[in-house]
C-alpha cells in the first residue's frame, strides 16, 4: 500500500492562539470522518505522523496536533523534561480541542486517541471536548483524581499492557471502576505486552528498557480500534 504523504498545517485554538499539526489526508475524502491523534512524549516525530498516516489509508482524515511546538527528541530524559514542561489541562482543552474543531469543518464525527502521554491526554480531553465523538487510548493516563468521568458522555475504547510498568494493571482496573461507576460506555482490553506494545520503534537496543514492540498484539489493537471507530464515526 502506497504511504500517503500528509502536510503540516495551521489551525485555531478556542482561544484564538495558532498551532500547527500533521495532517494526513484519505484518498476519498467526501463523508470522511477524522481523527485527533496525539504523540507520545516524544513529539511529533516521523512514527506519530506514520499513525496519521495509517488511519488516512483506513479512509479517515487524522491531524497529530505539535504539542511541543517544533519540538522533539529520541533522548528519555529530553522527552521527560518535554513532557513535564507541557500543561495538560491547556493541551487538552485548547490544543486538542482545537484540533478537533478544524476537523469538525471537514468530516461530521471526529474522534480522538493517544499513546502513553497521549493516552492521558486523549481522557483529559473527553471530559474537556464536547466536540469529540468517540475515543481510544494507548497505555496511559492521567491521575484518576484529574478526570471527572461524569463529563465523559462518549464511547471509550482502551488498550493496556500487562506488563507495563508505567501504568501496572491495579491503577488500570481503578480506572475502569471509576468509568464504571460513571455509566461510561466503554470496552477496554488487556494484552500479555509491554509499555508502547503497539510502537513499532520501541525495538533494539535504543528502546527504553521498559518497553517493547509486539507486532501480533499492536495488530489485534489496531483492529479492533477501526472496527470501533467504525461504528463511532461512521454515519
Amino acid at each position: 500500500m502506497t504511504q500517503l504523504a500528509g502536510s503540516m498545517i495551521t489551525f485555531d485554538r478556542p482561544d484564538g492562539k495558532q498551532l500547527q499539526g500533521y495532517l494526513a489526508t484519505p484518498q476519498k475524502t467526501a463523508g470522511a470522518p477524522a481523527v485527533v491523534v496525539i504523540q507520545e512524549w516524544w513529539g511529533l516525530n516521523e512514527q506519530i505522523r506514520g499513525v496519521a498516516d495509517r488511519l488516512a489509508q483506513a479512509g479517515y482524515f487524522a491531524l497529530v496536533p505539535d504539542l511541543y511546538r517544533g519540538k522533539a527528541t529520541v533522548e528519555q530524559e529530553e522527552a521527560h523534561h518535554l513532557m513535564s514542561g507541557l500543561d495538560f489541562g491547556d493541551a487538552a482543552s485548547q490544543d486538542v480541542r482545537g484540533a478537533v474543531q478544524y476537523l469538525k469543518q471537514h468530516s461530521a464525527k471526529v474522534g480522538v486517541t493517544g499513546y502513553c502521554m497521549g493516552g492521558a491526554l486523549t481522557l483529559l480531553a473527553l471530559c474537556n471536548v464536547p466536540e469529540a465523538a468517540a475515543g481510544v487510548v494507548w497505555y496511559g493516563f492521567p491521575p484518576l483524581d484529574y478526570i471527572d468521568a461524569s463529563k465523559i458522555t462518549v464511547p471509550v475504547m482502551g488498550h493496556w499492557a500487562l506488563q507495563d510498568e508505567f501504568f501496572v494493571p491495579d491503577t488500570v482496573d481503578a480506572l475502569e471502576k471509576k468509568l464504571g461507576d460513571a455509566k461510561v460506555e466503554f470496552e477496554f482490553h488487556r494484552y500479555l505486552a509491554h509499555h508502547a506494545f503497539a510502537n513499532e520503534t520501541a525495538v533494539g537496543p535504543g528502546r527504553i528498557a521498559q518497553t517493547q514492540y509486539d507486532p501480533v498484539w499492536a495488530q489485534q489493537a489496531w483492529d479492533r480500534t477501526l472496527t470501533f471507530f467504525g461504528r463511532t464515526l461512521w454515519k
